[in-house]
């Protein structure tokens, strides 16, 4: 055994497809989200606009990010524009 220091990796973002982290996409329930009782982004709410639009539905415009995260998810299928 050696008194080296182990190197640590560092934390990566976007595994590579072929590396063993790539299927252990942690993906958080919104309503588990730190930040998640903020006011949506302005992207968030520009999509969200459009796929209300789409949809033929109305979303209220003052709702929290997590809130317009489960909408657009439940949208995108809706309308198709979902993965």
């Amino acid at each position: 055994m050696t008194d080296e220091p182990i190197e640590e990796r560092p934390e990566m973002l976007g595994a590579k497809p072929d590396s063993p982290e790539a299927g252990d996409s942690a993906v958080k329930d919104p309503s588990d989200w730190v930040t998640g009782d903020e006011p949506m982004t302005a992207s968030q709410r520009s999509y969200l606009d459009t796929l209300a639009r789409e949809a033929g539905e109305e979303i209220p415009a003052d709702i929290t990010k997590a809130e317009a995260s489960e909408h657009i998810d439940r949208l995108q299928q809706k309308t198709g524009r979902g993965a």
